[in-house]
């Protein structure tokens, strides 16, 4: 090869290649039917950062690929299933439906959920909720959800929406409503919970209006379990806010005015600081009925409402302490109220015995709840429990002539 002038490329010091462009002429002819005026040679001058760059660029392809291929296959999987017709639903378990409802989709076979809201296929949409978790506080609302959610057929909201319970929200609208559901495909169920939603007096009305048919999910403890459960979850809201709380106040006519949002604070923080027994009896003994925590356990108080606007098999009467000691036969009971194909199973749960509960599968992952639920639950005096019990008896009685099942919880 002729000793030429070549052009070299001036290239950063620090990266690995070498670009040399040669005129044609300086290289000796080969057989090509392409003619060029110029070659171009690369020259690795730092082998090993070279070879990093090939990797991550080998890598990227790969990850392109395989995402761009399940993308496909998720999607001739989806429009396969979702033109072929589902069963019919039991005739046992439909309902009177009046004009113009947001009807319950009939169950068919459909691909498992999306990974992510954020992506969605042109098949999917978002939709009003067939189905409510409408309560209550502290029975195990998420942990039925994220149950709930293992199924293909289920698609859940993200977090409590609260659109029924606040006026703010409500006064958006059935659209503003709408748009907080994820995508979901024809056939699947979308269901959201709010816990809150229960003893709101406003609620079921506002419910009916959306969707006179809709499906209520209604999980419920043993109330004095659920009103310690309670207690527990305030109280150490309570410590987590105890920092020192700044009191804006105003001057006015030589008065001054404090800052009445600071001083609920501080109320609700000395009342947590108190014990549970302090709290939920009276100086005479007898039961403080207006304690938030006990007054959510009567469950009766606030059935009454629901059924005063809903049909009483619209709503399926959940048992939150079998829920958490068995899940599956809970489960099952809700895939046929929800007219879903049976799915979940044991295979679905394994028992964590360092948190104490069930922690969920499927075939891809597993997963817990989060370290704040099954919070430790602190030591009632035993005398009081009892007391609780047989004050609630009462109450659980009229709550069981109210659902027509009997949940036999402890009398004394």
């Amino acid at each position: 090869m002729p000793s030429k002038a070549w052009s070299r490329h001036k290239w950063p010091p620090q990266f690995p290649l070498d670009v040399l462009w040669m005129p044609r002429s300086a290289m000796r002819p080969v057989e090509s039917d392409a003619p060029s005026d110029c070659i171009l040679v690369v020259g690795v001058s730092r082998p090993k950062i070279a070879a990093a760059f090939l990797t991550v660029a080998l890598l990227s392809l790969f990850l392109t690929f395989h995402i761009l291929y399940d993308s496909a296959v998720y999607s001739l999987r989806a429009a396969a299933v979702v033109n072929g017709p589902g069963p019919a639903p039991p005739p046992d378990l439909l309902l009177d439906v009046p004009s113009n409802p947001v009807p319950l989709q009939p169950s068919s076979p459909v691909p498992p959920p999306l990974p992510s809201s954020k992506a969605h296929f042109p098949r999917t949409s978002r939709q009003l909720p067939q189905a409510i978790i409408i309560g209550v506080r502290k029975c195990g609302t998420r942990a039925l959800l994220e149950m709930l959610f293992l199924h293909p057929q289920i698609q859940k909201a993200a977090g409590e929406v609260h659109f029924f319970d606040r006026d703010e929200n409500f006064e958006k609208g059935f659209e503003w409503y709408r748009k907080k559901m994820p995508y979901s495909f024809k056939g699947q169920v979308t269901i959201e919970k709010s816990p809150s939603y229960f003893v709101t007096p406003e609620v079921p009305e506002r419910i009916y209006s959306m969707n006179s048919s809709v499906r209520l999910l209604l999980i419920v403890r043993e109330p004095v379990t659920r009103a310690i459960s309670d207690y527990a979850q305030l109280r150490s809201h309570a410590a987590t806010a105890s920092s020192p709380i700044q009191t804006n106040s105003v001057q006015l006519n030589n008065h001054t005015f404090i800052n009445s949002y600071s001083v609920q604070q501080q109320q609700q923080q000395q009342q947590q600081q108190r014990s549970f027994e302090e709290l939920v009896l009276r100086p005479d003994g007898s039961i403080n009925e207006s304690y938030r925590p006990i007054a959510i356990s009567i469950y009766h108080m606030h059935m009454y409402r629901w059924l005063e606007v809903f049909n009483r098999r619209q709503i399926l009467v959940v048992n939150g302490d079998q829920l958490i000691d068995d899940p599956v036969p809970q489960l099952k009971r809700i895939e046929s109220f929800l007219r879903l194909e049976p799915h979940i199973g044991r295979h679905n749960f394994y028992f964590n015995r360092t948190k104490g509960f069930y922690c969920m599968r499927n075939d891809t992952e597993e997963k817990c709840l989060r370290e704040s639920k099954g919070r430790r639950h602190p030591r009632v005096n035993p005398m009081v429990v009892g007391k609780l019990r047989k004050f609630f008896n009462a109450h659980n009685q009229r709550f069981y002539e109210l659902v027509g099942e009997d949940l036999g919880w402890p009398e004394e």
